[in-house]
């Protein structure tokens, strides 16, 4: 039962993330480290995969392909926690404590371990 809630939970908050990345992208670009190109597009792709890694979490014939998918989705979006954290980037126009900007590089493990508990059927 806790399986299926924590699976339910991690793709309610996969989808909606997502979604945000849509709706709110401007947010979203303002976090990326300036080296990578085209932001603008990397947030919506990064948007598209956290919805379709939520949604395929819960159809049983992709959990373990979209797992895997939403792992290396947390790896690709780490250096934008680590350029939020070094210049201290606000969120959505909003400043953001330092001390929460540096908790969420290593929250990136447990989601990165939340995905692999799906990682098997």
């Amino acid at each position: 039962m806790l399986f299926v809630a924590l699976k339910w939970l991690l793709a309610a908050a996969m989808v909606l993330s997502g979604v945000m990345h849509f709706t709110s992208s401007r947010t979203y670009e303002q976090m990326m480290p300036r080296w990578l190109p085209a932001h603008h597009a990397l947030v919506l792709i990064s948007g598209f995969c956290e919805v379709a890694g939520g949604v395929g979490l819960l159809i049983p014939a992709t959990q373990m392909i979209a797992a895997w998918g939403l792992i290396a989705l947390f790896v690709a979006i780490f250096p934008a926690n680590v350029n939020m954290a070094v210049n201290h980037l606000p969120l959505g126009g909003k400043p953001v404590p330092g001390w929460a900007l540096w908790l969420r590089l290593p929250l990136q493990l447990v989601f990165i371990g939340w995905a692999w508990l799906f990682t098997r059927a």
